[in-house]
């Protein structure tokens, strides 16, 4: 087994890690809870005004599919969402980023050899870096199989989610997508791969198609990484609730159940008619007009 330190190390370099560089951000406050800490982050309006909606709680995150914490951070924050009770309320925006923007599709080399020609590791440690990672990922339910991953682009594939943010879909399709890539060793910019995932979660084929032979969206998806550069940030996954706060990383569940809450105290405050779905005896009623 390598060192704590020389895995944590070793974690960070593998895929540019999960800090986030925040010297572009104005403030910072610290929110205290019983059991851990939570770091929160304010943003200037500035940066993000085009961020903020007031219909929903609205969540945008910055991920990457080739990131393995940032598959293992959706798992969590996920499960965080599943139980919060007002999740029906929540948008969650996906935002494109990318680890290694000049990254390019090869077929022919594992992982773990492109990790030892790009990082100048030896063998052993690469490989030795990734079952670290595959127990880390085990942990939150997920099977990784990093000698089956092909090396691949993936701004294809980030087109394809901006697709599916219009569609209300893009969770979904995010979640085949880190599987075909760390689970099922498929290649993420086939566009023969991503039709499939994309009909299987229930994007319109003509859009799909149009997506995968043409730079559709490519805008936005430099716009997406061009917002992340102006907030400082360097790695991901990155959470910004309300355009306002920032969770970094791959947070545990209870992380993500806090910041729901926290965010959605927030919301509220903003938006004090949304307390009208709250009756005073205790009784919810859900924005779909049901009450219990």
């Amino acid at each position: 087994m390598i060192s704590n330190a020389r895995f944590i190390s070793g974690i960070f370099y593998f895929f540019l890690g999960v800090f986030v560089n925040l010297q572009m951000i104005r403030s910072t406050i610290l929110i205290l809870f019983s059991s851990f800490t939570l770091n929160v982050v304010t943003l200037s309006n500035d940066v993000l005004n085009d961020s903020i909606y007031m219909k929903k709680m609205t969540i945008e995150i910055w991920s990457d599919i080739v990131c393995p914490f940032c598959y293992i951070g959706k798992t969590r924050f996920d499960e965080a969402l599943k139980t919060f009770e007002h999740r029906d309320q929540v948008e969650v925006i996906w935002r494109s980023f990318l680890l290694n923007p000049d990254q390019k599709t090869d077929t022919t080399i594992s992982i773990h050899q492109y990790l030892v020609d790009s990082k100048g590791w030896t063998l052993p440690h690469a490989k030795e870096v990734g079952k670290q990672v595959t127990e880390m990922a085990a942990e939150s339910g997920l099977s990784f199989h990093f000698d089956s991953v092909i090396v691949a682009s993936s701004v294809k594939a980030h087109q394809l989610m901006h697709l599916g943010n219009k569609h209300n879909l893009a969770s979904q399709l995010k979640t085949l997508l880190f599987r075909a890539y760390f689970t099922e060793g498929k290649n993420i910019d086939d566009k023969a791969v991503l039709s499939s995932l994309a009909t299987e979660v229930g994007l319109p084929s003509d859009a799909v198609s149009e997506v995968l032979s043409t730079d559709k969206y490519l805008v936005e998806v430099n716009k997406d990484i061009a917002l992340a550069q102006q907030m400082g940030v360097r790695g991901v996954p990155f959470f910004v609730y309300l355009g306002k706060y920032v969770v970094n990383g791959a947070q545990d569940t209870e992380t993500f159940k806090r910041a729901l809450n926290r965010g959605w105290e927030e919301f509220i405050e903003s938006n004090p008619e949304q307390k009208k779905i709250v009756l005073k005896d205790g009784v919810i009623c859900a924005p779909d007009g049901k009450c219990d």
